[in-house]
C-alpha cells in the first residue's frame, strides 16, 4: 500500500474508533436479582448497585469516594439545622421532562414518609420547601452532622411521573407493597431503563441527554442474575458475559490466568457479621425460651467460631479477620476496638452453655442467602459446623436474597449472616442507627436482631446532633462499646471486593460495591 493510502486508512480507522467505541454493550452476571426498580423501596447496596446509574441524588460519591455536586451544585448552612441547595440546572429526566425543585422537594418528601424504607436515613429531616426559583431548603429536627452523607442515597424522581402513575409513596417488596415504580423508571443518570424482566434480564441504554459530561464507551449495559458461581464463570470465560460480581474466589487463579480477562480487586467497605435475634419473646422452633436471649449463650456462640480459619480457608486468605462493626476508613471508627472480644475457646463455651441452663446444647435456625455475599453459603456451613461442636444444633436455612430479605426484616431469622458498608454514608453511625437501634418508625429499620436498650439508644441519639467530631467518636465508640460487650454481633470479615471483566472493558471496583457503568472504560 502507497503512503498516501496507508495514512488515509489509518486516520479512516482512527476516526471509526469513537463512534464504535460509544456503541459497546457489556453484559453484567450477579449472583442474584435486585428486589425492585423503585430507588426507594429497599434501603440496599445491591439495588443501588443498578440503579444507581439510572438514578442520582443531589450528592454523589466520586472515584475517590469523596462526596460531590450531583443534581445540587452547591449547598450552604443557614443554620445548624437549616440547609440551602441549588438545584442544576437543565437537568432532564429520562421521559424529556425537565427537572425542577418541585421534583426535588416530592422525591424527598416520599423518601422521608414514616413507612418508607429511607426513613432511617431521613429520621432528621423536619421539612423540605422550595425556597427560590432553583433552591430548596430543609429544615431539621436539630443539628445533624451526616445530611450530605445521607443526601447521597436518596434519588430525585418526577413528580409529575409519579403523580401520573399513583406512585407518590415507595414501593416496598419486603412488605409486600407494589406499584408502578416496581418495575419501570424514570431517572436522570447516564443509563436509561429500556426492559426489564425480572429473574431474566434488565437491560440500561447510555442516555445522551445526560447533563454530565459522558466519557464512557458503552451503548448498553444488561444485567443478569446469575446464581451459580460456576455458571457465572463460565459465562465469562466464554464470552457470554462481559464482567461477573462477586467473583468466586475459588476460580480467582483461573480467572487471572486467562489472556482475555482482567482482573481488578480492592478492599470492600462492608463487614460481614452473624447477627442474634435477642428478644425473649422470639420463639425458637423446639424450644420452650429463645437460647439467645441470653448473654452468656451469645458469647458462647462467638467463642465456638474460628475466625481466622474461615478467612484463611472458606476465603481463601484474601480477607482478614476483623473485631469491629466497621472498617477503618469509615468515620467513628476506634482502633481500641479493634482487637478480639473474646478468644476462641470451645470449652469455655460449653462451659457458658451449661451455665446458661443448656449443657446439652439446643437446636437454633440459621438463615443465609446464597445469592448475596461472596462465599456467603460457605460461610454458614462452616459457622454451623463449629457450632456443632459445643452442641448447639443448627438448621441451616439457605435461601435466595428476596425471601431471605423478607424474613430478615420481619424478625424471623433466629441467626443470620449480613453485611454493612454503612453507605452511602461512609458513618459509623449509619450501621448504630439502622441495624443496632431500637426500631421504631425513624430508627432500627435493619435491625433484624431485635436488641433494644435505652443507654445504648440514647447514645446513638445523642451522636445524631453531635457537631464536634471528637465528641461524636467518642459517643459512638462507646456504643459500639455497650453492643460489643452483649455479645448481638459475631464481626467476621471485610468482604473481598474481586471484579472479573472481559478486555478491552475496564471498571472500577468500588469499595462501596457500587457499579458505576459511567466510569468504565475500554482499551
Amino acid at each position: 500500500m502507497k503512503p498516501a493510502r496507508l495514512l488515509a486508512a489509518l486516520l479512516a480507522t482512527a476516526l471509526a474508533w469513537p463512534a464504535a467505541a460509544q456503541n459497546l454493550t457489556m453484559r453484567w452476571g450477579n449472583n442474584g436479582e435486585i428486589s425492585t426498580m423503585d430507588p426507594h423501596g429497599a434501603f440496599s447496596t445491591a439495588n443501588a448497585a443498578v440503579l444507581g446509574n439510572i438514578y442520582e441524588g443531589l450528592v454523589r460519591h466520586g472515584r475517590d469516594l469523596r462526596f460531590e455536586p450531583a443534581l445540587a451544585t452547591s449547598w450552604e448552612t443557614l443554620a445548624p439545622d437549616h440547609w440551602r441547595f441549588t438545584i442544576r440546572q437543565g437537568v432532564r429526566f429520562h421521559d424529556g421532562a425537565p427537572m425542577t425543585p418541585a421534583d426535588v422537594v416530592a422525591s424527598l418528601r416520599r423518601a422521608s414518609l414514616p413507612h418508607s424504607p429511607y426513613a432511617a436515613v431521613t429520621h432528621m429531616i423536619a421539612g423540605i420547601e422550595q425556597s427560590g426559583d432553583w433552591t430548596v431548603d430543609i429544615r431539621l429536627r436539630g443539628p445533624y452532622p451526616v445530611l450530605i452523607n445521607d443526601l447521597a442515597g436518596i434519588s430525585i424522581l418526577s413528580e409529575a411521573w409519579m403523580r401520573a402513575n399513583n406512585a407518590m409513596e415507595p414501593a416496598d417488596p419486603a412488605r409486600g407493597r407494589t406499584a408502578h415504580t416496581s418495575l419501570n423508571t424514570n431517572g436522570t443518570g447516564p443509563f436509561r431503563l429500556v426492559s426489564r424482566q425480572p429473574d431474566a434480564e434488565t437491560v440500561m441504554e447510555r442516555f445522551d441527554a445526560w447533563w454530565d459530561n459522558a466519557t464512557h464507551p458503552l451503548r448498553r449495559v444488561v444485567f443478569q442474575p446469575v446464581a451459580n458461581d460456576a455458571t457465572r464463570v463460565a459465562g465469562l470465560l466464554g464470552g457470554q458475559l462481559d464482567v461477573i460480581t462477586p467473583t468466586p474466589l475459588q476460580d480467582l487463579d483461573r480467572l487471572k490466568a486467562a489472556p482475555a480477562l482482567r482482573v481488578v480487586e480492592a478492599q470492600d467497605l462492608r463487614v460481614m457479621f452473624l447477627g442474634f435475634n435477642v428478644s425473649p419473646e422470639h420463639p425458637v422452633e423446639g424450644q420452650p425460651r429463645n437460647p439467645l436471649a441470653d448473654a452468656r449463650v451469645r458469647e458462647a456462640m462467638t467463642r465456638a467460631l474460628d475466625v481466622p480459619a474461615i478467612t484463611q480457608t472458606v476465603m481463601r486468605g484474601l480477607t482478614q479477620p476483623i473485631h469491629t462493626l466497621i472498617a477503618p476508613e469509615v468515620l467513628g471508627y476506634d482502633a481500641a476496638l479493634a482487637t478480639p472480644r473474646v478468644a476462641a475457646d470451645p470449652a469455655a463455651a460449653r462451659r457458658l452453655l451449661a451455665e446458661a441452663g443448656y449443657p446439652d446444647g439446643f437446636a437454633i435456625g440459621f438463615d443465609c442467602p446464597n445469592d448475596r455475599f461472596v462465599n456467603g453459603e460457605r460461610v454458614c456451613r462452616a459457622a454451623a459446623s463449629m457450632w456443632a461442636r459445643i452442641g448447639v444444633r443448627v438448621n441451616l436455612n439457605v435461601m435466595r436474597y428476596p425471601p431471605y430479605m423478607a424474613r430478615f426484616i420481619n424478625n424471623q431469622s433466629d441467626v443470620f449472616i449480613m453485611g454493612w458498608a454503612n453507605t452511602p454514608q461512609l458513618d459509623g453511625f449509619s450501621i448504630l442507627n439502622n441495624v443496632l437501634h431500637t426500631r421504631t418508625q425513624q430508627r432500627g429499620s435493619w435491625n433484624a436482631g431485635r436488641t433494644s436498650l435505652p443507654e445504648f439508644d440514647a447514645l446513638v441519639a445523642r451522636a445524631a446532633v453531635e457537631m464536634d467530631l471528637n465528641r461524636r467518636t467518642a459517643l459512638m465508640t462507646e456504643a459500639f462499646g455497650i453492643e460489643r460487650r452483649a455479645f448481638w454481633t459475631i464481626p467476621l470479615y471485610r468482604e473481598p471486593m474481586v471484579v472479573a471483566m472481559r478486555r478491552p472493558f475496564e471498571m472500577p471496583a468500588s469499595p462501596d460495591g457500587r457499579m458505576r457503568f459511567w466510569m468504565a472504560r475500554a482499551d
